[in-house]
């Protein structure tokens, strides 16, 4: 570990993409690698990565995101990294995501997305 990547507080790897249980599938592991290879670019650590199955419109209502807020509760991450803002919650719930964005913005945790056309963003 270099000196700089001690200082860089952890961030939590969120995932939600496979629409059934079981081993990964595709979209899992390519959310992962993505979410991996940000992360190695901008010198963060994960210090987890949560996933859930992709179907359920209300992040409270997973396991996988209750998991991510716990973390952000207590301080333990800084960022939540996560593909695109529909694994979040999906456009026809987009008042969940804004909401889920807005505590997690509430206790200090940045949401940032890995999908390079959603990066140059910030």
């Amino acid at each position: 570990m270099t000196p700089h990547e001690e200082t860089v507080s952890p961030v939590v790897l969120y995932v939600c993409a496979d629409r059934a249980r079981g081993a990964p599938g595709e979209a899992t592991q390519r959310a992962q690698r993505e979410g991996r290879a940000f992360a190695r670019e901008r010198g963060l650590t994960i210090a987890e990565v949560v996933t859930d199955t992709f179907g359920e419109p209300d992040p409270a209502r997973r396991r996988g995101w209750r998991r991510v807020r716990q973390l952000a509760r207590t301080g333990d991450v800084t960022a939540v990294l996560v593909r695109w803002p529909s694994a979040i919650a999906p456009e026809s719930a987009s008042e969940l995501r804004h909401r889920e964005a807005a505590w997690l913005h509430d206790q200090g945790v940045r949401v940032r997305y890995t999908w390079a056309p959603l990066t140059s963003r910030g």
